[in-house]
């Protein structure tokens, strides 16, 4: 399910929330609306999710299993949340690098790293075009970036290469909430979230692209997909709070 197609004067086009922008207008806009959200980012987070989304990146820590020594990228690792868990994990023998493709977010990432008394690898980075070898890592991550990315299937298969043969992707992401509770969550969406965003970080536009971004994304099951046609095996993933986030893993076998 490829994000971009090409318009009547052959320029290729994708999206942006409900947008339809040339694609090299799309990092652009995506870059401005984190650089507008950085500073509040985590108190936006707490309050847009009434703290969930802890627990939702706890599972995920859980999930990936890391231990002493192994080599972990988190991918838009943004603010640093897991990084910094899966640096503790690694302990001396390990290596974390948190990369984001958005230099303000990734200077408040590093910030917290050196107040929490660890020095990462950081790199400011495309996940369609990573800069590491093959086979490199253990575990790759990426926490609510992935639906941000143009083309979702090139990031995917970057995020396999540097996969060591039995290393594992995890990515959590805003997914198909349950059916039930759909009306409730749009207007929630695109009525408090914009909301929260002007009163709280001054910034109702770029909240409202974030809702807008979510109803982008693919569903469970198309992702599933993608990650299986992009080399990755044994992928599962875990419905969280009703399917409002979800957690995709799936293994490289080499």
């Amino acid at each position: 399910m490829e994000d971009s197609r090409s318009d009547n004067s052959g320029t290729n086009t994708t999206h942006f929330g409900f947008q339809t922008v040339a694609e090299a207008e799309k990092a652009r806009k995506v870059a401005e609306v984190f650089h507008s959200v950085a500073a509040k980012y985590d108190v936006m987070n707490d309050l847009m999710s009434a703290g969930l989304h802890r627990a939702w990146k706890a599972f995920t820590i859980a999930r990936a299993d890391v231990r002493p020594g192994m080599k972990v990228l988190d991918i838009a690792g943004g603010t640093g949340d897991l990084a910094k868990a899966f640096a503790r994990r690694v302990g001396s023998s390990g290596q974390v690098w948190l990369t984001d493709i958005n230099d303000s977010m990734l200077r408040v990432g590093r910030d917290r790293m050196v107040d929490a008394g660890l020095i990462l690898p950081t790199a400011v980075c495309d996940a369609e075009k990573l800069p590491f070898p093959d086979g490199y890592f253990d575990r790759v991550s990426v926490a609510f970036g992935l639906r941000n990315m143009t083309h979702k299937e090139q990031a995917l298969a970057e995020m396999r290469r540097v996969l060591k043969p039995g290393g594992k992707l995890l990515v959590l992401e805003f997914s198909r909430i349950a059916k039930p509770l759909a009306p409730a969550y749009d207007w929630y969406s695109f009525n408090i979230l914009p909301w929260l965003g002007k009163k709280v970080a001054g910034d109702e536009e770029s909240y409202r692209y974030l809702a807008e971004s979510i109803r982008m994304h693919p569903d469970q099951e198309t992702l599933a997909q993608m990650m299986r046609e992009a080399g990755l095996s044994r992928v599962r993933y875990f419905n969280l709070t009703a399917g409002l986030v979800a957690l995709h893993e799936g293994v490289n076998l080499g």
